[in-house]
Parts: structure tokens; C-alpha cells; sequence
């Protein structure tokens, strides 16, 4: 009997899912759903920025966690590694090139390319409904499509309409930025990071000064060995008091013993999901307000190139980092006059051409600009956690109605699930929840 599963959303979450799915011996056609024009894409992979890289080693990266190099040697195969002078599974690979071995990897179920099992329309879904037989997808073209199951993969809540900053995600091109601009950046994070990659490429000569509370710079990546930790080990149950200080402990007895502490982020990595299912709901809203962005800064790491391009940056003053936060701004003639309270108490003044938002992406899923998860919450079918992270979500990700149950026929996978799995934006992550779920649904 052959199972047909709608996946909305056809970024690295929804192909990732695809292939996952088609790759089992069972009958499953698969149509996903994307307003973009290609596959793969996303908001991390639609850059066409060369110093836009990975931020996951290429060893990392692969597809399917049973086959761990799979991504490396597409990379030696398609010529990708030598074009782009990576030394190794170690290389930090451009994100541009994630995006077409994503494509690669679905290409022979496509049909005219494969044996047609995948449909791939352009085309953004608006409302989604359970019935009988299974599921309905309403599209913004009028079509209606019906099928056994649907799953959301839609990724990070992208708001659409306009905004007082510019976003993140465009280039300095579409910006259409001045070398000689001032600009002020929001977030001292990955965003960053590339946002100053791209200008640098760029000779750009303006001063970048980059806000955040903490101006804590993202930690760099290293060659590491690996290092095991088991559940038993791991204080579940925990707050995040105590579970940060034991890390801290872990952290310094690995040191004592030689080793790096990547060693241990790495290895409590696995366990992240049971360690915040596990917490207690006020320690998940402190962990927000006071331990996110140290775990984050160490957990989310970036190569080690863009960090010598950084402190070249911080060296020549082209980057300047500063600790406090906006709380007023307004613009006079073409220039922003910015008011910052500084993380010690005093407030400046900062005059600059441009305010790019490069503050993240936790956002309210019903802040997607499709209207699809305000469609599902208003309907009763989907509800947000009490954190506002993302949509409810059971053990096995089907997504929990307004009255607590799970439904059998509409999933969830990726950052849209944050909320129960925590660490599930990466690929290594991802690629997990998407075998298991396709396993289950299959």
C-alpha cells in the first residue's frame, strides 16, 4: 500500500525528512511544499555569499547520522572540496554548497531525473485540516491537497512586512550598503559574524559596532577527540543552577585530564533534548533570562577562519563591541541617532547609516509570515508552549491540539519544535528527529 506524506516547507528540515523517508524500502510519495523557488534553502542556506560557511564541521554534516561521511565525500565527488580548497572532513564547507548537495540528495526521486515518488510545488500552504481519511493542505493557488499524513518543517518564524531595521538574511547588495557607511548591528552572534564576513569581502571601510547585553563573541571550533557521557551521569531533573554549575565541574576536571572543553559541550550535546524535557518548567524560563547565551556562545561555535577574520576586524577597528542595549532611536536627516544604555549603567548616544538586525531567531511561531501556524492555533489544531518557543509537540512530534492530545495525522520537525527538543537547529540534530520520524510514520 503506498502512503502519501505532505511536507510543508521544502528547506534542509523538509529535505532532510524527504529523503529520510524514501530512502526505506516501503512505498511513501512525498509532496513538499515550498514558496521559494529551489529546494534546500531556507533561511541558512539561501546565501549565495562564498564567506557565508557552515558553521558545523563537514565530518558533521551529513545527511544520515548511520552514515557519518556522507556529506564529506559528496563533497570530494562533486568536485566541491577541491574547488573550494577544503583540506579535510574537518573544513567548514560555504553554506551555498550545503544547499546543493540538499537538492542532490532527493534529485533521483524527482520525477524525470528518478522514479517520481517526490513532487516538489512551488507554492505556500495556508491552512491545514485533519479529516477521516487523513489530511487536507489548502494552498495560496487555490489547490487542495489530500494525503495520510503532513508534517511542519517549516523552520524558524520568518515575520513578513516591514520592519524599522534591515534584515539579517539580505545581502549588502540588496542593502545596497556604502563602503563608507556606519553601521550599528544588533547581536553579537553567528548573523554577525557574517554580516561582518560579507562587508570585509567587500572593503568595507565604515566603522560596525555590534550591540548585544553581553558582547560575548560566538566560541571557535577545534580539532577535538571524542568524549562520552552517559545519561547516568547527567543531573536530569535538575535546575538550571545546578546543571550549570555541574557542567562547569565536568568542564574543569576534563581539563585537568588534558582535555578540551568542546570535548564535554560535545558530549552533553546528545542529551540536550532529555536534559531540558527533564528541567522544571520556572528553570526553563530562568535558563532564558540568565544561562542562554553562555551555552549558546559556547554551544553554537564558529570556524576558525571567520574567528581571524573577527579579531582582524576587532584589531583594525573596522569591529567594535559593546555591551548594553537600544532603548531609543530615531532618525534625523538619513542617519540614526541611537541611545544605548551600557551593560554598566551609563547611556551614549550613537550616530550611524544603517541598523541590521542580526538579534536571532526566537521568535512566536505564529509570527510565520504564511499564516499557517496562526491558521493551526486558531483552529484549535496546534497551541504554543507557555514559553512562546514554538509549537507543543508530543514525544513522537505530532503536534497537541488546544485540549492536550496528540494528533496522529499532522507532525512537527525541526526549529518549529524547539520547545519540547530544545537543540533541534542544527543538522546533526535534524537529520535524528527525521529518521525517527519517518521510521515511525512509515
Amino acid at each position: 500500500m503506498t502512503h502519501h506524506v505532505i511536507i510543508v516547507g521544502g528547506g534542509a528540515s523538509g529535505v532532510l525528512l524527504a529523503a529520510h523517508f524514501l530512502r526505506q524500502a516501503n512505498r511513501t510519495d512525498v509532496t513538499i511544499v515550498e514558496p521559494r523557488s529551489g529546494i534546500g534553502e531556507g533561511l541558512a542556506y539561501s546565501t549565495k555569499d562564498p564567506c557565508h560557511l557552515l558553521n558545523t564541521r563537514a565530518a558533521n554534516m551529513s545527511a544520515f547520522d548511520d552514515d557519518p561521511q556522507h556529506f564529506w565525500r559528496w563533497l570530494v565527488e562533486s568536485g566541491a572540496a577541491t574547488a573550494c580548497e577544503l583540506e579535510g572532513a574537518f573544513s567548514f564547507a560555504p553554506r551555498s554548497r550545503y544547499r546543493d548537495y540538499l537538492v542532490d540528495l532527493v534529485r533521483h526521486w524527482l520525477p524525470g531525473s528518478g522514479d517520481g515518488r517526490l513532487r516538489v510545488l512551488r507554492d505556500t500552504c495556508i491552512a491545514l485540516a485533519q479529516t477521516h481519511r487523513g489530511v487536507s493542505a489548502t494552498l495560496a493557488s487555490g489547490l487542495s491537497l489530500t494525503a495520510d499524513r503532513a508534517v511542519l518543517a517549516i523552520g524558524h518564524a520568518v515575520p513578513v512586512g516591514p520592519s524599522p531595521y534591515d534584515p539579517a538574511w539580505s545581502s549588502p547588495e540588496d542593502l545596497r550598503i556604502g563602503p563608507d557607511e556606519d553601521i550599528l548591528v544588533l547581536g553579537a552572534g553567528l548573523s554577525m559574524i557574517d554580516k561582518l564576513a560579507s562587508l570585509h569581502a567587500r572593503g568595507h571601510r565604515g566603522r560596525i559596532t555590534a550591540l548585544s547585553r553581553r558582547a560575548l563573541l560566538p566560541r571557535v571550533h577545534a580539532v577535538t577527540a571524542p568524549f562520552h557521557l552517559d545519561p547516568a551521569d547527567i543531573p536530569l531533573g535538575t535546575g538550571p543552577g545546578y546543571f550549570l554549575r555541574w557542567l562547569r565541574r565536568t568542564v574543569r576536571w576534563a581539563e585537568s585530564e588534558g582535555r578540551d572543553w568542546r570535548e564535554v559541550m560535545d558530549a552533553v550535546r546528545p542529551h540536550a533534548s532529555a536534559i531540558w524535557s527533564a528541567m522544571p518548567a520556572s528553570g526553563r524560563a530562568r535558563f532564558l533570562r540568565h544561562g542562554r547565551t553562555m551555552w549558546d556562545v559556547h554551544r553554537h561555535r564558529m570556524p576558525p577562519a571567520l574567528a581571524d577574520l573577527t579579531h582582524e576586524a576587532l584589531s583594525s577597528g573596522l569591529l567594535r563591541l559593546v555591551a548594553g542595549r537600544l532603548v531609543d532611536e530615531h532618525v534625523d536627516g538619513d542617519r540614526h541617532h541611537v541611545r544605548i544604555r551600557h551593560r554598566r549603567g551609563d547611556h551614549r548616544t550613537l550616530v550611524v547609516d544603517r541598523i541590521i538586525d542580526c538579534t536571532g531567531i526566537r521568535r512566536r511561531p505564529d509570527a510565520d509570515g504564511t499564516g499557517l501556524v496562526a491558521q493551526l492555533i486558531d483552529s484549535g489544531i496546534a497551541r504554543t508552549d507557555p514559553l512562546g518557543l514554538g509549537l507543543d509537540v508530543a514525544a513522537n512530534c505530532g503536534l497537541v491540539d488546544r485540549s492536550g492530545t496528540a494528533s496522529g495525522r499532522i507532525f512537527a520537525l525541526g526549529p518549529v519544535t524547539k520547545a519540547r527538543f530544545w537543540e533541534i537547529t542544527a543538522i546533526p540534530d535534524i537529520r535524528a528527529q527525521a529518521r525517527r520520524l519517518a521510521a515511525e510514520l512509515a
